[in-house]
């Protein structure tokens, strides 16, 4: 559908890719992954058209259509969610206005001339060609298929007609993701698209891409997001771009096996040059060598050296030995809070202990923010108690903290500014283990990326030690390597935690206590995120087996229902399939492995050179029949599971 052809793009000094080439294709799932700056945005840009190549281009076929989703940026104004959301659909629009124009003018022709009037029969056929071109592009189902993605997204009936400035940033990127999804492009550019969606969004956003009939390349660091849904990684570093076949698991365990593989190459090469260069250093000056030396001097001359791959540096960084705090961390008690005629929690309570490390999810607007600022003590509320535990030291990270930062304060100045009892150099070295080293010190903010924000936001955290941890979406505008060291760091951080996050891999191995935030309440469920999650689906398949009366429906309302009644069982089947086919790629990449090597013993074993060696040939025979044997037994297992993976897909197959 669409080729890339010898792309290239630099900015200023920094080079991002060169010649790059690609196409996508009309079943093309790609992921593009690379740390924050290497050009991830830059290329979807170009794809849009929205920026030029520096040279290279970009082709498709007249009918391909595009839709890009940026990361942030996009504000709608003067229309409700509604009439907004209709403008994706301009030529349905157009149709409606030209059917509602002649069937007004067929009206008044006819009470003015008659129904006899030859002035009506015009009219009368393109009234039937406006209407019959209005069913065939499905404009009357318009209506339907709106409400179906905007509550999918997560508004509701009373959101329909409210002014979309109204709405906080957040919701205006879901307003133009809805847009973009009724449009149905051929190819789908999505930066970071989970960046703005709760649990529920996200996973119904997760299912509508899965049955998606385009092309989709996705920006994410979302790891379980594009595990579910992508086939290819394209991975942006050092200047180049690397291609991958399969989803972002499949994608680490290659890039680990090229790591290695690179570095044993490069350790053979080095072995070959010294042994030449040995050989060459003892026979220079013999003149029966001399045809050799040349030839092996040439053969260096020729050599193209094996490079080691330069790694992206990570974050680095440990939280300060917090002060012991008591066993009772925060206590809230029937605590009212609201935003003028707005309640946001009618009578919440909530006893947070020192071993908590609790999941604070909930839909976007439903209070989650504003109680982590409570808890944070930085935002008042209307009534209740607020009462901290024995010697509890908190820290606060807000979701809008990048934002806070000002913007012609340098980096340096950011933190000196709030600490100038460290010194210069304290501070340095604690930027350096957020990547900000040398100049990149007296940068300002305002030139900084969004990544290079929330590292900085990061920094300030620790400038004091501290035992409770309120965390409100730390890993927004993160690159997955950020995101993965965050992560440890808090599996080693001994206080507790408050985390404020819809990002499910980043917190299932964190929590053991989730609170569940909406229609002004909370529930509190004890345990992991998964066994949350689980429940979750239960409790959903169980109000659907208990639904034997449904009341009178719409067929836009059957469909609807019939719509989200197959969508959870598709759910549900993947939930069952995908641990099978993990194991079988698991698998298959085991037995990859085993054929290249015992391919690699096999062709030793036609080398001379090899039997002149008894040790190493018995060993190479050795390892010959263990890989056979280990080959057998992967075959049988592959058999099993797929087996095993057939049986299920028959059971779902067969009994929807």
């Amino acid at each position: 559908m669409i080729t890339l052809s010898n792309l290239s793009k630099r900015y200023g000094e920094k080079l991002l890719f060169e010649r790059f080439s690609f196409r996508i294709n009309e079943d093309s799932r790609v992921a593009l992954l690379g740390a924050n700056g290497a050009g991830k945005s830059t290329l979807l840009k170009i794809i849009a058209g929205s920026v030029e190549p520096d040279s290279g281009s970009v082709s498709s076929a007249r009918t391909v259509t595009v839709g890009y989703l940026p990361q942030d940026g996009v504000y709608h104004r003067g229309l409700t969610l509604l009439e907004e959301t209709w403008t994706a659909f301009e030529d349905i629009l157009r149709l409606e206005n030209e059917i509602a124009d002649l069937t007004n003018q067929i009206r008044q022709i006819t009470a003015a001339e008659g129904p006899s009037s030859p002035a009506l029969t015009a009219l009368v056929v393109e009234l039937g060609r406006a209407q019959h071109d209005m069913e065939h592009r499905e404009g009357y189902r318009k209506a339907s298929k709106i409400k179906e993605i905007l509550f999918g997204l997560g508004f509701t009936e009373s959101d329909l007609h409210r002014k979309t400035e109204e709405f906080s940033g957040g919701w205006h990127m879901r307003i133009e993701m809805a847009k973009l999804l009724l449009t149905e492009p051929s190819v789908l550019l999505l930066d970071e698209p989970t960046n703005h969606l709760d649990l529920e969004s996200l996973e119904w956003i997760e299912e509508y891409l899965r049955s998606y009939r385009g092309a989709l390349l996705i920006v994410s660091h979302d790891s379980r997001f594009l595990d579910n849904l992508v086939n290819q990684v394209l991975e942006v570093a050092r200047g180049g771009i690397t291609a991958y076949s399969g989803n972002y698991s499949s994608y680490l365990l290659q890039r680990e096996t090229r790591r290695k593989i690179t570095e044993a190459s490069r350790e053979n090469q080095q072995k070959l040059i010294e042994r030449t260069n040995r050989f060459v250093e003892r026979f220079c000056y013999k003149n029966t060598k001399a045809s050799q030396v040349q030839s092996r001097l040439k053969m260096l001359e020729k050599l193209q050296h094996i490079q080691y791959e330069v790694e992206q540096r990570d974050i680095a960084f440990s939280f300060p030995d917090p002060p012991r705090a008591g066993r009772i961390i925060m206590e809230l008690t029937d605590l009212v809070k609201s935003y003028g005629d707005v309640t946001v929690f009618g009578s919440l309570s909530l006893v947070v202990n020192r071993e908590d490390r609790i999941a604070c999810i909930g839909v976007n607007g439903s209070g989650k923010s504003t109680l982590a600022r409570i808890i944070a003590g930085i935002e008042p509320f209307n009534r209740g108690e607020r009462l901290p535990g024995h010697n509890v030291h908190p820290a606060y990270y807000s979701q809008n903290m990048a934002d806070a930062l000002h913007p012609d304060k340098t980096v340096l100045e950011t933190l000196s500014g709030l600490a100038p009892e460290h010194s210069s150099g304290a501070l340095r070295t604690l930027l350096g283990s957020f990547l900000f080293s040398g100049d990149d010190v007296f940068k300002p903010v305002s030139v900084l990326s969004g990544g290079e924000k929330s590292r900085l936001a990061l920094a300030k955290m620790l400038l004091e030690p501290a035992n409770f941890l309120i965390l409100d979406e730390p890993t927004n505008h993160l690159d997955a390597r950020s995101k993965t060291v965050l992560q440890r760091r808090l599996l080693d951080y001994p206080g507790t935690l408050f985390i404020v996050s819809h990002d499910r891999d980043f917190l299932a191995p964190l929590v053991n206590r989730v609170v569940a935030v909406g229609r002004g309440r909370i529930d509190e469920y004890p345990g992991s995120l998964e066994d949350y999650l689980e429940r979750l689906h239960r409790l959903r398949e169980a109000e659907e087996n208990t639904q034997t009366v449904q009341p009178p429906e719409t067929a836009a309302t059957a469909d609807r229902d019939r719509k989200r009644r197959e969508a959870r069982l598709r759910q549900k089947r993947y939930r069952k399939i995908k641990p099978l086919r993990e194991s079988i790629t698991a698998v298959e990449h085991a037995i990859q492995d085993g054929e290249s090597r015992k391919t690699e013993i096999e062709a030793a074993f036609a080398d001379r050179e090899t039997f002149s060696d008894e040790r190493l040939i018995q060993s190479l025979q050795k390892e010959h029949a263990e890989l056979a044997a280990n080959l057998e037994s992967l075959y049988d297992e592959w058999t099993r599971k797929q087996e095993a993976l057939e049986t299920v897909e028959r059971e779902y197959d067969q009994n929807p």
